[in-house]
């Protein structure tokens, strides 16, 4: 199978659909990356990357039940795919066998 390759901002937006699981939507993805990252991620970067990740087929979305908190209005939620879960996994494969490699000497340990 062809491998698919994502972004960084992409694979950021797709670990975080993960982590969120049934709850993940524009608003609180974008909340969550700039809480595990630090760097803030506008709303519309993050639609952006969603719309490109279902594009993809590694995300699917329904929409939500409307709620009284967003006037009636319906959230679009977000599920990673099995595609998307292959994804991850291999590019967790590739990092993790990329940081084993690192010779000691290359990349000395730093004190804190």
């Amino acid at each position: 199978m062809k491998r698919i390759y994502l972004g960084e901002f992409e694979e950021i937006v797709l670990l975080t659909v993960a982590v969120l699981g049934d709850g993940a939507y524009g608003v609180s993805i974008s909340d969550a990356i700039e809480e595990q990252t630090g760097r803030s991620a506008s709303l519309s970067a993050v639609h952006a990357a969603l719309h490109r990740l279902q594009e993809k087929s590694m995300l699917h979305s329904r929409m939500g039940e409307a709620t009284a908190e967003r006037g009636g209005r319906r959230k679009r939620l977000f599920t990673v795919t099995a595609l998307g879960n292959r994804t991850l996994n291999e590019i967790r494969t590739v990092r993790n066998r990329m940081w084993d490699s690192i010779s000691p000497q290359n990349f000395p340990a730093v004190s804190i």
